[in-house]
Order: C-alpha cells, then structure tokens, then sequence
C-alpha cells in the first residue's frame, strides 16, 4: 500500500512516495507484526537532465535482478524475516534491500540510462554456528557506493533490457580487523520478450559481499573476506488466456576465504520453480507454485526440500 503525489514546478518535476508494509518486520520482542516503511522518498529533475533521489528506495545494485524474477509476485524460497516471502532471494541473486539514498539517475538517451547512488551502509553480519565476522548492528558508519547502467531495446516485435550494476563499501565495525577491508561485486544481466515469450538471464560476482542478504557471512571470523558468485536463467510464456507459465532455475555459491576450515557455512543454495501467474484484476494475481530447494554446506550435507504455493498476491 502506498501514497504518492507529483507536481511541476519552475521547470522541475516533484514527485513523493510513502509505502506502508504492515507486518514486514520482527519486533523488539522477536514477535512478527511491526510496520515496515519501505519506501519514502522524493524525486526531483527534467527529462533533460535528470533526477535526483532522496530517501528510502529499493537498493541500485540486484535491482533489475529481482525486479525481472517471475517469483516476485509469488513466493518462490517461501517465507523469511517477518512475514514476506522470499522469492529467489538467495538462489540466484542478493537482495536489493531497501535503503537511504542520495541518487542520480541519467535522462534516457535512446535507450540508455545510468545511476549512481550513495547509500545506508550495512556491516558485515553472521549467522549461528556460521564462524563469520559479527556486528552488534547493521548500521555500517561507512556509505556503500553503488552504480548502474543499463539499455533498453525494442525493435520489431522483439523488446529487451540489458544492464550492470556494482557495489563497494568499507567494512567496518566487526569484532576482528578486517584483511580486505572493501567488499564489492558486480552483475550483469538481460531480458529479452518476444510474441509472448520472455527470457531472462544474470549473473554476479563478488568479495566480502556475503550471500542472500548484503555482506551476510561475507567475512570469517578471522575477518578474511569470501568469494561468492550466482545466477539465474528464467522462461516465461503469456498463454492465450493472459495466464503466464514461468519455469526458472538459480543458485548462489559462498567460498570459505583463505585458511578457512569451516564446515558449517553454507556453500551453495539452489532452487528450481515452476509458476502459474493470472492477472484476475489489475491488482490481483492469482499464483500457483511448484518448488525444488536444496541446501548444501562446506562439509557436504544437504538439505531438500519441496513446497507448492497457491493463493493471490493482491499490489497496488
């Protein structure tokens, strides 16, 4: 749910947006059920020269990542923090996360667009038994720097998207000194839609960025950054009906950094889905889903598991 207004004035376009999650967040007593604002911000600029943004928005860099996967608005991994589902969140790519930003994106230039951002900086956090770096919170003192740019295409029938993006931050605040003290990573991506037909594919890599969540277990507990990688490939179809039938694979990889002998961190987290999306309103999809999760850490031991999802993702 959200509200949102937009005005022009002495040649600039203003526009504001406040949303409102209700029961996106744990609350102080670990119980599900507080208000989550994840956006509100204000933009400012002319298609001559730009925007400006600033407030709470969704992150630059994964942003196309997850804003192209058809499990967006359906459930994918199943339920995570809170009460929100995850997606492919973590199988396939980072989360975006939503963040306090000053940020500068181009006018469009036949296609061509770019954005670069300072944003909420997060420190490196762990997980139990995950023998990584920890933080007392994730409110890094020092800003992220983020950046993307990206062209889109149409011609024929034939439409499509390509676009990079990339982050760097110091990292800082952990209870060890950290030996690579920048975490970074970079990805690549396209779309591509034909009579129906929709294809996507992406890539990332990176150090000390962690995975699922921002520089989460991105450093062991020697505070040595780890390697991660991942990606997805995705296929979807618009039937006749408007239904569209979507099957996707992905998975995001975690190395142990160097000297590492830790065998409880995860090592890799994958998962196909097959998905049913009918747009019944303009605001209600109805959603059928099948999906195969496996698990495995450092040590090998794997974990499975299968879910089916069907109910209605009602947005606005």
């Amino acid at each position: 749910m959200s509200v949102s207004g937009s005005t022009r004035q002495n040649d600039l376009d203003v526009t504001w947006l406040i949303s409102i999650q209700p029961g996106g967040d744990v609350g102080s007593a670990g119980q599900y059920g507080t208000q989550n604002n994840r956006q509100a911000y204000l933009t400012f600029g002319d298609k001559s020269w730009g925007s400006v943004k600033l407030g709470k928005d969704l992150g630059v860099f994964a942003s196309d990542a997850i804003l192209n996967d058809m499990t967006l608005l359906g459930v994918g991994a199943g339920a995570g923090l809170g009460n929100a589902t995850y997606g492919r969140i973590g199988t396939g790519f980072q989360y975006a996360d939503w963040k306090s930003q000053v940020a500068y994106t181009t006018p469009n230039m036949n296609g061509f667009q770019a954005t670069i951002a300072l944003t909420q900086g997060w420190n490196a956090t762990a997980t139990t038994n995950a023998g990584s770096l920890s933080t007392s919170q994730r409110g890094g003192s020092n800003p992220a720097y983020e950046g993307k740019a990206s062209y889109s295409f149409a011609a024929n029938d034939v439409t499509g998207k390509v676009w990079v993006s990339g982050i760097g931050q110091k990292i800082g605040g952990g209870t060890v000194a950290t030996d690579d003290p920048v975490a970074y990573a970079a990805d690549i991506g396209a779309n591509v839609n034909f009579a129906g037909l929709g294809l996507t594919g992406y890539y990332y890599s990176g150090q000390g960025i962690g995975s699922t969540f921002q520089f989460l277990d991105g450093y062991s507990s020697a505070g040595k950054a780890r390697d991660s990688d991942g990606g997805y490939v995705q296929a979807t179809y618009v039937l006749p009906t408007k239904t569209k039938a979507g099957l996707s694979w992905g998975q995001s990889n975690l190395d142990r950094a160097s000297g590492e002998s830790n065998t409880t961190l995860v090592k890799t987290n994958e998962m196909w889905t097959a998905g049913l999306y009918h747009p019944l309103t303009k605001h209600l999809n109805l959603v059928g889903e099948y999906s195969h999760i496996k698990s495995e850490n450092q040590a090998g031991a794997e974990n499975k598991t299968n879910s089916v999802s069907l109910g209605g993702i009602i947005f606005f």
